[in-house]
């Protein structure tokens, strides 16, 4: 099948509106969130699961390469083509399949590749039920499915990365044949055709039970988390024990449905704000909490003071649309700055208006964060964000004052609920603030490194102390992360001039002489090496390299040639 009768057969499928073909319609589909960008033959978007498979069919027949794409928030460039290839390229963007169903009555749910954590969210609520994941260090819309395939999550104290063994998903085989795979433990039938037109029906036992062993989420991290003195991470995306088919397969399986387990709402919360001059403070506070505490926090979300100012000025616009749309109207709000922005940006005199117009705009807007978060600004360097609930609230508040009460160095204070929810809207903009600073001021700045980063669980010296010789090819560093798992982001805005290649090598080999893992929770995408379990797992998934080739920096031919 040649190039245009592919076209043609993906349009028939889908129709015209839906099979995007040329570089300016499908630039948004093929341009990384931060970075990365390659080309493609089309993009296509689906509309039901049976659609999806048609259009499998049709490129595994064609020996097209396949990239899944959903809300195309990945921050490692994992979710777009990445340079050229020696195949074509055909992005599937699956956000238009974006049910979820609930099973046994919200205790878990089933849900489709483009569902987003908001909608998961906004589901439940009514249940008294609570996802596997919030908003909290990634992207507007992320979607369910992207988090299990690249283990994401974790900034939820009690539920570690997003994990599952049930899953319905596609595979191409050693033979290149595709297969359609149920695990999801729920009988369908017999043909791809009947088990994904059952599903997208709900014509199936919504309170069938799990197979036996067989987890929908990963059950095992509250020890893991409390093991102060173990010397590997908490969680990282090498980390055999969660690469598991769908689990961390990074867009190397067609995945069509997940099962996943909910939480119940927490009776009480409460949210402390902690600052420090003293890191060692946060040290003890972690491990005390880790192994004397008998509730775990919901979070605690780390702050340094550079990272509070890059934040405060660069994510104004961010946090301020969160608290005043809400989270439900966001991503079309993203999808249309996409939209506006793969048109203005291939002139220069228009390119990056977006951020440069919300940029001004946010200058007329009044002050956002409330004065207390100001005044720790001034006076602490680092920042805690410390969320309790239930039995924890009584354990932080005994621990508290005994470490922080009366001390000019330090300081803790309970948060109102509106207090609360602005300094956890202010910790997450911090995500978006270095790349919003790159492009506002693109004559200074060369690019953004980004790295996230697993530490050992008995690091005591978490902070990190760079050398002169890397910080003087710095513009600032946006230091932010999850305390208690040790997993940190690291966004380095880098001088114009700059080597970024040369300086991430040397990044990495501080990393690699203090024994930590990268990356800890964005998948290697085409930024980073994969390493033996995660390639070997990659292969398993996709022995053909049919699909996503390149990431991990592996090979991009067939077979892995």
């Amino acid at each position: 099948m040649n190039n245009e009768a592919l076209i043609a057969t993906l349009t028939d499928i889908v129709g015209t509106k839906y099979c995007i073909t040329g570089d300016k319609k499908s630039e948004r589909f093929r341009k990384g969130f931060r970075s990365g960008e390659g080309q493609a033959l089309c993009v296509v978007k689906p509309g039901t699961l049976l659609e999806q498979w048609k259009i499998l069919q049709a490129c595994v027949a064609a020996d097209k390469i396949v990239i899944f794409q959903a809300a195309n928030t990945g921050l490692t460039e994992g979710s777009t083509p990445k340079s050229s290839y020696s195949r074509d390229v055909v992005v599937i963007n699956t956000m238009r399949m974006d049910a979820i169903h609930c099973l046994q009555g919200g205790n878990q749910v089933l849900s489709f590749p483009g569902a987003t954590l908001f909608a998961l969210e906004r589901l439940l609520r009514p249940l008294k039920r609570l996802p596997h994941s919030v908003i909290g260090s990634s992207s507007i819309g992320a979607s369910i499915l992207g988090g299990v395939c690249n283990n994401s999550g974790g900034a939820l104290c009690e539920r570690g990365p997003a994990y599952t063994e049930l899953a319905l998903y596609a595979q191409v085989g050693e033979d290149g044949k595709l297969r359609l795979v149920n695990h999801l433990g729920i009988e369908l039938g017999d043909t791809p055709e009947e088990i994904l037109m059952r599903l997208e029906a709900g014509d199936y036992d919504k309170d069938s039970a799990a197979p036996a062993g067989k987890k929908a989420s990963d059950t095992d991290y509250d020890a893991i988390l409390r093991d102060v003195e173990s010397p590997l991470p908490s969680r990282y995306n090498n980390d055999d024990r969660l690469l598991h088919e769908v689990s961390g397969c990074a867009g190397k399986l067609a995945v069509f449905a997940i099962r996943l387990d909910t939480y119940p709402q927490n009776e009480e919360e409460r949210t402390y704000y902690i600052g420090t001059n003293n890191p060692d403070d946060i040290t003890e506070l972690r491990r005390r909490i880790l192994t004397e505490f008998e509730t775990l926090p919901v979070s605690a979300e780390y702050v340094h003071r550079e990272c509070f100012d890059i934040a405060a000025e660069y994510g104004k616009d961010t946090l301020v649309m969160i608290d005043k749309l809400g989270t439900d109207r966001l991503p079309a709000v993203f999808v249309l700055k996409g939209a506006v922005d793969a048109r203005l940006n291939k002139f220069s005199l228009t390119r990056g208006f977006t951020d440069k117009f919300m940029q001004f705009a946010m200058r007329l807007w009044p002050q956002h964060l409330p004065k207390f978060m100001r005044d720790y600004r001034d006076r602490f360097e680092h920042h805690l964000i410390l969320k309790m609930h239930d039995g924890g609230i009584a354990e932080a508040e005994k621990l508290l004052p005994e470490l922080f009460e009366g001390r000019d160095d330090a300081d803790f204070m309970a948060c109102t609920p509106r207090e609360a929810k602005i300094a956890g809207l202010h910790r997450f903009a911090a995500a978006g603030a270095a790349v919003r600073y790159g492009h506002v001021h693109a004559d200074q700045v060369e690019d953004i490194l980004a790295l996230d980063i697993a530490l050992p669980r008995n690091d005591l010296n978490w902070r990190e102390q760079l050398p002169k010789e890397i910080t003087d090819k710095l513009v600032a560093k946006v230091y932010y992360g999850h305390m208690m798992c040790h997993v940190f982001h690291h966004d380095y805005i880098v001088k114009k001039g700059v080597d970024v290649k040369a300086l991430k090598a040397e990044m990495l080999k501080l990393l690699d002489q203090r024994g930590i893992e990268y990356p800890a929770e964005h998948n290697v995408g085409h930024l980073y090496v994969a390493k033996e379990d995660l390639a070997t797992h990659y292969k398993d998934c996709d022995p053909t390299n049919s699909f996503n080739p390149g990431i991990g920096r592996m090979s991009r031919e067939k077979y892995y040639a």
